[in-house]
């Protein structure tokens, strides 16, 4: 009798600089950008060298003012036979702009990947910091108006700067009033003593024991359920410029343990089979065809308010 194949996880990176993420807003002005060191291309070929290695397509969220700057390296990976998807533009929050800016947002990012890897489909995001809640759920009709097919932007626990702790903890079909549907792929979570541990990666990668993170890899696939993993260029880059004007807090979530992330990430590859997120939604569309009821937006409303 022949085994069932290991369900693909899917490995993912969000393709942003050290000092355009969330936690440094307040002190990086955007406009300022141009000023830093530049170095997200040297750290994501790092992670495209150990892809290629362990014989591992990713997909990439890659944010558009990157693509301008870059246009090699999204060519290259794209060029790769790696997913490539949109992380906006300038990394804003949704939860800090109108459906009209992020309409703007979207459009402005799509252009330039398309422009840098011609061909290109782009029709998966992540919004910076998992910032679709309960309060942004307007962005799904953007995004289905935009012709996305899905969306990984969602973290379902508790945290002080995003979550939606109802969401659902696997891929979902979310639809509007005119029947239109895209897909969501929530962050993975391991349900522990009622509560949703987060074991998806990024800083939790670098926090928790790798047996954590590998037992609730593990508890997924166990629920029939791929595991969606994601990291950032700078996180394999532990000899990035320090920017002190930060706050503790922040400092401390970004700079802890980034010289273990690589080994960490590695680990993973060589414990578990990782793809795209298409291969899991391919999967999911496969599977679970008939028996994956679509959200309708009063439903999904009710769902994820407390």
């Amino acid at each position: 009798m022949s085994r069932e194949r290991p369900i693909q996880n899917a490995m993912t990176v969000d393709v942003e600089d050290y000092f355009q993420v969330s936690a440094f807003e307040s002190v990086v002005d955007r406009g300022d950008w141009g000023a830093y060191e530049l170095r997200v291309e040297a750290s994501t070929r790092r992670l495209l060298d150990l892809f290629d290695a362990q014989g591992v397509k990713a997909t990439f969220f890659t944010l558009g003012w990157v693509a301008e700057r870059c246009p090699e390296l999204v060519r290259d990976i794209h060029a790769g036979g790696h997913e490539l998807a949109s992380h906006g533009y300038a990394h804003r929050l949704v939860s800090d702009l109108t459906p009209e800016a992020f309409r703007e947002d979207l459009q402005r990012a799509k252009e330039a990947l398309e422009a840098a890897a011609p061909g290109a489909v782009i029709d998966g995001f992540r919004a910076p910091s998992f910032s679709i809640t309960k309060d942004t759920l307007w962005a799904y009709d953007v995004m289905r108006e935009e012709g996305y097919r899905y969306s990984s932007s969602v973290f379902p626990v508790r945290h002080d700067r995003y979550g939606m702790p109802r969401f659902p903890r696997r891929p979902v079909r979310l639809t509007d009033y005119a029947g239109r549907s895209m897909w969501e792929v929530p962050m993975t979570t391991w349900r522990v003593l009622g509560r949703n541990l987060p074991v998806a990666g990024g800083g939790w990668m670098r926090v928790l024991p790798p047996a954590v993170m590998r037992r609730g890899i593990r508890a997924a696939n166990a629920e029939g359920t791929a595991a969606i993993i994601y990291l950032h260029p700078w996180e394999v880059d532990p000899e990035q410029p320090r920017v002190q004007a930060a706050s503790r807090a922040s400092r401390a979530r970004h700079y802890v343990n980034l010289d273990k992330t690589y080994d960490r990430v590695r680990g993973l590859l060589e414990a578990f089979p990782f793809g795209t997120i298409r291969d899991v939604l391919d999967r999911e569309a496969e599977t679970r065809r008939d028996t994956t009821p679509a959200l309708a937006p009063t439903a999904l409303t009710e769902l994820v308010t407390p």
